[in-house]
């Protein structure tokens, strides 16, 4: 017999229904078995007729029971009946073996730096940008307004491509800062290098086709192709850039750093890029140009880009982790308009669109004019902590015991080692006297070089002055 409770804050109706599927799931009401009339089990229990009824419909559409005009209301013959509690499996589905991606994301995490460890004293991180209370006051502004200025047009489904306004103001930067001369439609909105370059391994890429990478290079690039199934094949880099001689004869792409190396730091040169372009145009295989820091020059003006000498050939990324924030994860990948339509297409299918709200905000923020402002800062800024870091390393007398290189650009240098260096024992000995430093063999695949990776854009010149101190301390005496 079902029974009310009234001390329970449940609806009466609930109260029921719970304990009428427990009678039917632990077999109390066995399957066949003829549940009483609504209105007499109502005068029964003491409740409306309707309450029933509730009970009994929902039990019904939750296939409980069956109903007939002439038969009544039935607990249905193919109700589940669950085995003893000593008889099911204390765990659920076993999870697949990953070792790409286990291995990946442990070498992703010794890249970024081991922030287990604790926040040192001084961090010389090459992947995080200088940030301060008026750029988060002035992007703070601009979500507002762009919240409150928007439509609800702006709230459905949007486009594959990107939100066609914020396109159209990464149309005018590159046009205007970067001499890349494109339309809206060959700009596509990403959420950063590694999700650009897993659309690209999707959309662009037979499954196991041969890639070559940078080595040392871009962590990150080869992994997200590795656990794409690429076939990934490490190319040497020297004082020129990479070593065009090594890339494979079989690679469908080439992912190149050629403004400011990722790791080395070094520029391409200009020989080494017209040998890239011409074999690309032969071999027919894709350049992935990554301009992540270019913006950065402290001698003269920006490169000129790969993409545009050989737009056909090249798809280029733009981030703003580095310009702005990593933490709004926005991007742009740029190339040929059938390529880009084709990336747009499975990103469409696998991720629809990026979130609205943070394309509406960066759009605000390149309108109304914060986004040069805050570049212009930001741009005197690393001048003057480049100048700090250089001058440090050469006072020291650490540029005469290591090879400084990456200095003309971008927000890190490298001080590099020889490759019998013991550079595992410098990095924890260096932690223990408050300073984090970034070992270059975290960026290699093959590559045995070994040294430092040495970021100075969230770091004061005070810090870099003393940081370098205590690691020429170190490195000299060691």
């Amino acid at each position: 017999m079902l029974k009310v409770n009234r001390d329970d804050e449940r609806p009466i109706w609930q109260q029921l229904l719970d304990q009428a599927i427990h009678n039917i799931t632990t077999g109390k009401w066995p399957p066949g078995e003829l549940l009483l009339p609504s209105r007499e089990l109502a005068q029964l229990i003491g409740v409306s007729r309707s309450t029933i009824q509730a009970v009994y419909e929902e039990l019904f559409s939750r296939g409980y029971t069956v109903t007939s005009r002439r038969g009544g209301t039935r607990v249905s013959e193919w109700t589940y009946k669950p085995h003893s509690a000593d008889e099911v499996p204390a765990q659920g589905p076993a999870l697949p073996q990953l070792p790409l991606l286990n291995s990946a994301i442990g070498h992703l995490h010794s890249w970024f730096g081991n922030k287990e460890h604790g926040k040192p004293e001084i961090d010389f991180s090459p992947h995080e940008p200088y940030l301060e209370e008026y750029f988060l006051k002035n992007w703070r502004q601009s979500f507002l307004q762009a919240s409150t200025e928007t439509d609800l047009d702006s709230w459905t489904y949007g486009d594959p491509y990107g939100f066609l306004p914020l396109r159209e103001q990464i149309q005018h930067y590159l046009s205007l800062e970067r001499g890349v001369h494109v339309s809206v439609d060959q700009i596509l909105l990403t959420s950063g290098a590694q999700h650009s370059l897993d659309l690209i391994a999707q959309a662009l890429l037979p499954e196991g086709a041969t890639v070559s990478v940078e080595d040392p290079g871009f962590p990150a690039a080869w992994m997200a192709m590795k656990y794409r199934q690429m076939n990934v094949i490490s190319v040497p880099v020297d004082e020129h850039g990479l070593s065009v001689d090594g890339i494979h004869p079989e690679s469908r792409l080439v992912y190149v750093t050629p403004s400011h190396q990722c790791a080395v730091g070094v520029i391409m040169s200009e020989p080494r890029r017209q040998q890239l372009l011409h074999l690309a145009a032969d071999q027919r295989f894709w350049i992935v140009e990554d301009d992540y820091d270019s913006e950065f020059r402290y001698r003269g003006d920006p490169l000129p880009t790969l993409f545009s000498q050989r737009p056909q050939n090249t798809l280029y990324m733009l981030s703003f982790s580095k310009m702005i924030a990593p933490g709004i994860r926005m991007s742009a990948l740029i190339g040929p308009k059938e390529a880009i339509r084709q990336l747009a297409r499975v990103h469409e299918l696998t991720y629809r669109h990026l979130p609205i709200m943070e394309q509406l905000t960066l759009t605000h923020f390149f309108e109304h004019g914060h986004f040069m402002r805050h570049m212009r800062k930001v741009r005197n800024i690393y001048r003057r902590r480049h100048a700090a870091m250089t001058k440090a390393i050469v006072a020291t007398g650490l540029s005469e015991r290591f090879t400084l290189s990456g200095a003309e650009t971008g927000l890190h240098m490298l001080l590099e080692a020889e490759p019998s260096f013991d550079e595992a024992t410098v990095t924890n000995l260096a932690l223990e006297r408050g300073i984090r430093i970034y070992p270059l063999s975290q960026y290699g695949l093959e590559s045995k070089r070994k040294g430092w990776v040495l970021g100075f854009a969230k770091v004061d010149e005070a810090a870099i002055e003393e940081g370098i101190e205590r690691l020429a301390e170190i490195l000299l005496h060691k």
